[in-house]
């Protein structure tokens, strides 16, 4: 796979502190009955916080790849040192999809997008429900555990697209840049739908959070640099409003 290549602006030598985990702005129950409370109390607290743990395992012996923000290693993974490069893989990966995660969802989210996103997405899917339609058929037609995404390509200019990802690969490292996703993985919904995958994806729409999806469409940032600064400070905010 092709990754872009992404320098780090910062001047040498700029501390940054080791991975964290970035709180919840809202209860582990403000998404019932959509995502039940010990749903989001395990996955918050002991999935993403296990990637975290692994990722700074991983790093301890490479301290100068320490300073480096998850999505700077992951679209960079030919610079991370072969021993840890999986590892780093999955767990920056795990680290930045679950941090996007927790701020495409919140409770009373609009149902539907509205302004220049609504007019992208009609132009490019033919209305919205049919982006719905494709979006959750993705999803549930993805093969194990993953992720669904709406994504802007830097090609083409700048057509959305619908992509799934395997694991904890991440659009950026496609050229892509994520506008809303939904994680597949069994542990974001199995303790609630088992394996209803499909129901848990239609039933989403109520806690996705089209104003932060509008937001990253609306973006300022012109630059590779100026994108990979926002994401990685991303990481280090509370998850969600």
């Amino acid at each position: 796979m092709n990754s872009p290549v992404i320098e780090d602006p910062r001047p040498a030598g700029t501390f940054r502190k080791r991975h964290q985990l970035p709180p919840l702005a809202y209860g582990y129950a403000a998404l019932e009955p959509i995502i039940d409370a010990r749903t989001m109390k395990l996955h918050h607290d002991v999935h993403h916080a296990g990637y975290l743990e692994k990722l700074n395992a991983a790093l301890e012996k490479f301290p100068e790849l320490r300073d480096s923000p998850a999505p700077s290693l992951l679209c960079n993974l030919d610079r991370v040192p072969e021993e840890i490069r999986t590892a780093v893989r999955n767990s920056a990966g795990g680290h930045v999809n679950h941090s996007l995660f927790w701020r495409a969802i919140r409770p009373n989210a609009a149902r539907e997008p509205g302004g220049a996103l609504r007019a992208a997405i009609i132009r490019d899917f033919g209305s919205i429900a049919a982006f719905k339609t494709r979006f959750e058929t993705a999803g549930a037609a993805l093969f194990g555990s993953g992720w669904v995404w709406l994504v802007q390509s830097r090609q083409d200019g700048g057509r959305l697209e619908v992509i799934t990802t395997s694991g904890h690969d991440h659009p950026m490292m496609q050229d892509r840049y994520p506008l809303l996703l939904n994680d597949v993985w069994e542990h974001a919904y199995y303790l609630h739908y088992e394996s209803r995958r499909a129901e848990y994806l239609k039933a989403c729409w109520s806690v996705l959070d089209w104003e932060e999806a509008t937001r990253r469409f609306e973006r300022p940032y012109t630059s590779q640099e100026e994108l990979w600064e926002a994401e990685g400070g991303q990481l280090l905010q509370t998850a969600g409003r």
